[in-house]
């Protein structure tokens, strides 16, 4: 049996003083280890709610959530180290060079300087040129890619990228997903939310769709 990179049973959140805005209802979704999971749905269906449940940054009412074997809520460090998350928002610190961003993100981790990845991350991802660049100066291309690197500094086990690709022009596009295909052949899990359907299509090994709050559809490809 196929071990579980990320474990989500009766998850439920609302919103609101009368908590009448649910968000998420009782939603149960499994992705395996090293797999390629698809989450696809309209705008407000709950996909975001879901991440930043993962990640820690919203509480959940309702539900059982694990990341690699371990409960979100007992132990957010942990579950943390498991995780890269690239957010929708191109969220940069302008006063850092994309080096030192990079080696800061390290620092966060705990990583020894000796076990730093900062130059291959910064080589794989095409911002060799860049190097000594502020993000205030880069594109909103060039930006995504520091925020994909940014989720790498740890090397995670799982890899979840939210709409990655918003706004991203063709050929950066494709040198993004050559890159994360690779690392999934690694043996990275990826959750990707997307609504080009064709990327979904071309990437995923199962996908889940989501709508108000619910999962109504999940299957292989």
């Amino acid at each position: 049996m196929s071990k579980l990179a990320v474990e989500i049973k009766g998850l439920s959140k609302a919103y609101g003083k009368l908590k009448t805005n649910r968000a998420l209802d009782n939603v149960s979704l499994e992705v395996k280890e090293g797999s390629f999971f698809g989450l696809l749905g309209p705008n407000g269906a709950g996909k975001s709610t879901l991440i930043n449940i993962l990640a820690g940054v919203v509480r959940k009412d309702e539900g059982l959530v694990k990341i690699a074997g371990i409960d979100v809520e007992e132990n957010q460090k942990a579950s943390k180290f498991k995780m890269g998350i690239v957010p929708q928002e191109l969220v940069v610190d302008p006063f850092f060079t994309v080096y030192e961003t990079l080696e800061i993100y390290a620092g966060y981790f705990g990583i020894r300087k000796r076990d730093r990845r900062t130059e291959d991350i910064i080589d794989a991802l095409g911002l060799k040129d860049k190097i000594n660049a502020k993000p205030r100066s880069l594109s909103g291309g060039m930006k995504r890619r520091l925020l994909v690197a940014k989720a790498l500094v740890h090397s995670p086990e799982i890899l979840i990228l939210d709409e990655p690709t918003a706004g991203v022009d063709v050929e950066l596009r494709d040198q993004l997903w050559k890159y994360v295909k690779k690392l999934n052949e690694q043996g990275t899990t990826i959750i990707l939310t997307t609504h080009y359907l064709e990327e979904a299509e071309e990437l995923c090994d199962e996908i889940a769709v989501v709508n108000k709050g619910r999962v109504i559809a999940c299957d292989t490809k």
